[in-house]
């Protein structure tokens, strides 16, 4: 049987944990050279292990998303080393303090934007000229729920995965006919560090059941789940998606209101 991704050269972006770590998983079964970048040097090589240890290929690269020297040096290093980029999923990003609009600061903002909004398009800026220099490839942003609906206390947040399907969307339409698919991929609350960090760890406290009550499945989703929805977005199954917001949320926008 053959793998989805057999012989491609994917990069992922917040690639050190949760989402990004179980896509770099899923990337390597498809047979994906897998590129693992973030900030945290300990567990992007703790990402590493787990692809080589199913026998993938896969190596970490440090980056700063919201530096543009340093995503520039992380698409230039991975086509230097293994001669091309057909695949890049865009997940770094930040959940930042929820807050009031009103309570809210302008470090706050400064510091969400210029991870969720400015990393993927620096990311893009840079990933779309090498795709496009092989023939094209596909790209995932990490979106989120969040990004169609809002909910209070996480404006600025909501704001930054608005602004995420908007990139996502404008710059499908510029690459459309040139072999260069562009989509977003939009979780609900999955368990990842960044739901443990803002509403605890014990899955029996009150606020981790209200917010498994709000998926109408009754349940969190789970990084796998999320990784096996960017699998297809990326493969040849999708050949035909370009520009689309894809909702992995057990049901959540059907529910609405939240």
């Amino acid at each position: 049987m053959s793998q989805l991704l057999e012989g491609k050269v994917a990069l992922i972006t917040g690639g050190t944990s949760g989402i990004g770590r179980a896509t770099a998983v899923a990337f390597a079964r498809e047979g994906a050279t897998v590129v693992v970048s973030g900030r945290r040097e300990k567990e992007g090589q703790e990402t590493v292990q787990l692809v080589l240890a199913i026998g993938g290929h896969a190596r970490f690269v440090a980056a700063d998303v919201s530096d543009e020297k340093q995503v520039a040096a992380l698409v230039d290093k991975v086509v230097a080393t293994f001669g091309r980029l057909d695949v890049a999923f865009n997940n770094a990003g930040i959940e930042g303090v929820p807050a009031p609009i009103s309570d809210a600061t302008a470090a706050q903002y400064n510091q969400i934007f210029d991870i969720n909004v400015k990393g993927v398009f620096l990311s893009m800026k840079y990933e779309i000229p090498a795709m496009l220099k092989t023939g094209g490839g596909a790209i995932v942003n990490t979106a989120s729920v969040l990004g169609s609906v809002a909910v209070p206390g996480f404006g600025l947040y909501s704001a930054t995965k608005h602004a995420v399907l908007g990139l996502t969307k404008a710059a499908a339409l510029e690459v459309a006919g040139q072999g260069l698919r562009i989509n977003a991929v939009s979780p609900a609350a999955i368990e990842t560090d960044m739901v443990k960090r803002t509403f605890g760890n014990d899955s029996e406290s009150p606020e981790r059941k209200h917010l498994a009550a709000a998926h109408p499945v009754g349940r969190l989703g789970l990084p796998e789940e999320i990784a096996s929805a960017v699998v297809y977005l990326c493969s040849p199954q999708a050949s035909f998606v370009t520009g689309t917001d894809l909702h992995v949320d057990g049901g959540t926008l059907a529910k609405l209101p939240l």
